[in-house]
């Protein structure tokens, strides 16, 4: 086989096994053994894409660093590169792969792809454009066509696309050039066979998009020959001399004047070669019923170049083409149909079946009726037995090559009798329905342009110039129209009629999900009834569910979601689903995932408006969903949600288990939060924030933490549930302090106490006392922040919530640690651990048993302090806790270097070191802090090896880090941390 199946396009060889590939011809994408593979964020696959771009080239940190930063070097330098490797390697690698048999290999400031192994698309296009020119050095331009194309559908969209870099930009322009080339020799090639005429609309557009480019116009100039157009070709060549003289103030080209001279003086053979294919006149057809061309086609080049590839001989090739309303299936397949035209002479038909349309929709017996009276008009009276009609049909074209386009189709009922039966046929099918019962040869779901083509839409239907003054503008509105052609043609369409209008005031009309399917409407075109239409052939089941499904409150969701607001079973509910994506009106983006395109969503929103019991139902069903995870998952426990719905029958078997569930939510938890909020929803806004609130700050996304919480902040006079005034502030207070921010924390505990205590809330005090309590340890006050920590622990045991006792032991632990009185500290962690112990949760046992440990290290009991810093690290690992981790880990070589073994301090501090960079130093406030304590007990423990050099290296970059954290942040007392 030539193409593989989520391979990205790439050819491989009949079985070849798959193995590791990379696409650079597109966005960075790559699979192992036929399964994407996470890349993660921009900044680590242009890392990827560095190395592989330089394969089997050892490549130096500092030319790595200066390919993607382009000579501006994060303040972490080489540090950073390491953080970006390691996930590569996770990702990459089998799994059982050591350094030795790494892709990805490395040594002293250096890394080198090992690319010998891998398959690339690069090579592949080597390959094929290799075959193309020796195919067309030797005579064989039908081949060299072939290669050609193939080596085109290897680009997916542009290189490296949004990849960062001057590395990145320079290969990226570099390979444009090369698709650039490689689309003027496959013209080359049909001019070669005497299929001109196929090439002048690619080379029209050509010519605008490089108006200057004198190999462009020459190839033109002939095609226009091969047409009889000798006129055009001649005043196309005065054109050109006149603008380079113009802008440029030079003359032709010797290539092109020697063009010129051989139209002037109709040297046919030098102009289309004097093979006598060439020379023969391009065949006619006996019958095209292609609708006319829609016209400007933007984006759609590599689902294009799948539809015209060649097809295996001797068959019937069935190629299908489905998408969402308005996506552009029919513009799609009419170019594709137009394109392969000359390649069937026996006819071009099309049939419109009306699946989604406000006609009646056409039946197999009236499209064969019409196909029939295409290919003969005189044909007479035909059957109207379906049956015999097949018959009919089947005997007319076994003899034919026809390329038969079926626009608008419905099912493979409807289509199975249309099929030709002669020998090497076409057949395209464009339709909203996926046809999986259909066997098909290639298979195009289209999706919504990217956002540089639907702004090139945009920028053709109002005009460049309009478009250029109004750049900002017109990328929004490309955003609100999701993409979608059919509303990027309606919004511009409303633009062309209404000349006053600016971009920016049709833009404002849109604002909000009532306007803006209202205003993406003209004259008979409707965004909405097209949507509507889709809607009218679901079942009342499948009605059901995507009125849901524009109730849920993240963009992207699981089965669970709609599982919970249908009350259905998990299994029925991805049943529903899937035949939701069948029908294109549910996204799977990646699989047990799925969304509504934007547009859609909103359609679906007003749908469910239409039922609003229902639609209450649904919507407060998903809040509660994610409100039972958010506290299963706390640490918290029960005693720490006193109010609102209790997680009665959630679907989780424990805190792991939603924990999972809402990682998988990704950075859609505070969209929850802010649904509920928008949809006037007051109370479950703050149950939600105060649910995630702990979840959040434990896996170190305190931004998320406080902006959810500011959202319920704002709304929450309007909340029924008057605990959550205190509660939200002492949430902020617990996220704030995570964050360094000790003042704001003191304002947050102490608005939460005095709200408290005149509700005469126990439980609520005892959070503001604990908050006190932290930000005053933070800070220093030990005294203080005793006082407060004990009033938290009296209140908990009156309260008997052991996760507010807990807390409460471990700052008053900590707080006699600081004045040198450990004895007393290990007592009160002793009691924490029973607290923590109560509860199980593996957080709350690593973050104490690790203080523990610490109080053992300043006795000098290194043996206590081993055995549990080493539990701590196993508990920490469990939960994906990197920082803990990090911090015991440095702390266990401490004890080791104590216990006599500097050795295996050295091992476990740069073990410490390597958790560290997993960190992010831009949302980790205590990202120097930690870097600072490692790499001070590294050199201590250099030093005691005697290794004098690589302990100054280490104290140097102390002082470096704190040199720039100087600079970056105001001074803060770093004696304690949250995280301790």
């Amino acid at each position: 086989m030539r193409y593989g199946n989520g391979s990205g396009g790439f050819a491989v060889d009949e079985g070849h096994p798959q193995g590791l590939r990379i696409a650079l011809l597109g966005p960075l994408r790559a699979w192992r053994d036929g399964t994407p593979l996470d890349l993660g964020p921009v900044r680590r696959q242009a890392v990827l894409a560095a190395l592989v771009l330089r394969a089997d080239t050892q490549v130096s940190q500092e030319g790595l660093l200066d390919d993607l930063w382009d000579g501006r070097v994060p303040a972490s330098g080489h540090k950073v590169l390491p953080s970006h490797v390691h996930p590569l390697r996770k990702a990459l690698d089998l799994a059982d792969a050591g350094p030795k048999d790494s892709v990805i290999r490395s040594g002293k400031g250096w890394y080198r792809f090992v690319g010998h192994k891998v398959l690339l698309d690069v090579t592949e296009l080597d390959e094929r454009a290799a075959e193309a020119r020796e195919a067309k050095v030797s005579g064989d331009a039908s081949t060299a066509l072939d290669r050609f194309s193939e080596a085109l559908a290897l680009f997916r969209g542009e290189p490296l696309a949004g990849l960062p870099g001057h590395r990145a930009a320079a290969e990226r322009r570099r390979l444009l050039e090369r698709r650039f080339a490689l689309r003027l020799e496959r013209l080359d090639c049909l001019v070669l066979l005497g299929r001109a005429a196929e090439t002048l609309d690619e080379l029209a557009d050509l010519s605008a998009s490089e108006p200057l480019n004198e190999s462009v116009l020459a190839l033109r100039m002939r095609a226009l020959y091969a047409g009889g157009r000798q006129a055009e070709a001649l005043n196309s060549y005065q054109d050109m001399r006149s603008r380079l003289s113009e802008e440029l103030g030079i003359d032709p080209g010797e290539g092109l004047r020697r063009t010129y001279d051989a139209v002037l003086h109709q040297d046919t053979a030098r102009l289309l070669g004097a093979a006598p294919l060439a020379a023969q006149p391009l065949p006619r057809r006996t019958v095209n019923d292609l609708p006319g061309d829609a016209g400007h086609l933007i984006g759609r080049e590599a689902e294009l170049d799948r539809l015209i590839a060649p097809t295996a001989p001797g068959a019937v090739s069935i190629m299908t083409v489905d998408g969402t309303a308005g996506v552009g299936k029919t513009a799609l397949v009419v170019r594709a149909a137009r394109e392969l035209s000359d390649r069937y002479p026996d006819g071009c038909l099309f049939v419109d079946l009306r699946a989604h349309s406000t006609q009646r929709r056409q039946s197999p017996e009236q499209a064969l009726q019409r196909l029939l009276r295409s290919l003969d008009p005189t044909i007479g009276k035909l059957p109207s037995d379906l049956e015999e009609l097949s018959r009919v049909w089947r005997a007319t074209t076994s003899a034919l090559r026809l390329l038969l386009v079926l626009d608008d189709a419905l099912d493979a009922d409807q289509i199975r009798p249309l099929l030709p039966a002669g020998a090497g046929s076409r057949v395209l099918v464009a339709g909203r329905r996926r046809l999986a019962e259909l066997d098909a040869d290639r298979r195009v779901t289209l999706q919504p342009l990217a956002s540089g083509a639907a702004v090139s839409l945009l920028g053709h239907i109002i005009g460049e110039e309009r478009a250029g003054r109004e750049q900002e503008a017109t990328h929004r509105l490309a955003g609100l129209c999701d993409g979608l052609p059919l509303a990027l043609r309606i919004a511009g369409s409303r633009l062309q009629n209404r000349g006053a209008w600016t971009v920016e005031y049709l833009v404002g009309r849109m604002a909000g999900d009532e306007h803006r399917l209202g205003e993406l409407s003209v004259g008979n075109r409707s965004v909405e009834a097209a949507f509507r239409l889709s809607y009218d052939q679901l079942g009342p089941e499948q009605q059901r569910g995507f009125r849901a499904l524009g109730l849920a409150p993240t963009v992207e969701f699981d089965v669970l979601t709609p599982a919970t607001m249908l009350d259905m079973p998990s299994y029925d509910t991805e049943r529903l689903l899937e035949s939701l994506v069948d029908t294109s009106l549910v996204q799977e983006p990646r699989p047990g995932r799925y969304r509504l395109h934007d547009l859609v969503r909103v359609h679906a929103r007003r749908v469910a408006e239409g039922a609003p019991e229902e639609a209450l139902a649904a919507r407060r069903a998903a809040f509660r969903l994610y409100l039972d995870a958010g506290r299963i998952a706390s640490d918290w426990g029960a005693g720490g949600f006193p109010t609102g719905p209790g997680p009665t029958g959630a679907p989780f078997t424990d805190w792991r288990d939603a924990e999972t569930w809402l990682e998988a939510a990704g950075g859609e938890l505070v969209d929850v939060v802010g649904h509920a909020a928008a949809l006037g929803e007051a109370d479950y806004a703050c149950w939600l924030a105060e649910a995630l609130c702990d979840y959040l700050v434990r896996h170190g996304r305190y931004h998320e933490s406080q902006t959810a919480l500011e959202i319920a902040l704002a709304h929450v006079d309007q909340a029924t549930d008057q605990r959550m005034s205190a509660a939200l502030r002492s949430c902020m207070a617990y996220t704030a302090v995570h964050q360094r921010r000790y003042r704001q924390a003191g304002i947050y505990a102490t608005e939460a106490l005095g709200l408290s205590r005149r509700r005469a809330d126990p439980g609520e005090e005892a959070r503001a006392q604990l908050g006190l309590g932290a930000g005053a340890l933070s800070v220093g006050e030990g005294d203080r922040a005793m006082s407060h920590a004990a009033k938290a622990a009296g209140l908990a045991r009156q309260l008997r919530n052991d996760w507010v006792a807990w807390m409460a032991l471990v700052i008053l632990g900590l707080a006699h640690q600081f004045q040198g009185r450990n004895e007393e500290a290990l007592g009160f962690f002793a009691d924490a651990l029973a607290h923590a112990q109560k509860e199980g949760r593996p957080h709350m046992l690593g973050r104490v048993l690790s203080c523990a440990a610490d109080a053992h290290l300043r006795l000098g009991r290194y043996g206590a302090a081993r055995s549990r810093f080493r539990e701590a690290i196993d508990l920490a690992e469990q939960v994906g806790d990197v920082f803990l981790c990090a911090r015991s880990l440095t702390r266990l070589g401490t004890a080791e270097q104590g216990g006599g073994d500097p050795g295996a301090a050295i091992a476990l501090h740069h073990q410490a070191l390597l958790q560290h960079q997993l960190l992010n130093p831009l949302t980790e406030p205590s990202y120097d802090w930690l870097e600072m304590d490692i790499r001070s007990r590294l050199a201590y423990a250099y030093l005691a090896t005697g290794r004098v050099r690589e302990a100054r290296e280490q104290f140097q970059a102390v002082l470096d880090v704190h040199s720039a954290r100087e600079h970056r942040a105001d001074r803060a007392l770093d004696d304690w941390d949250p995280h301790a």
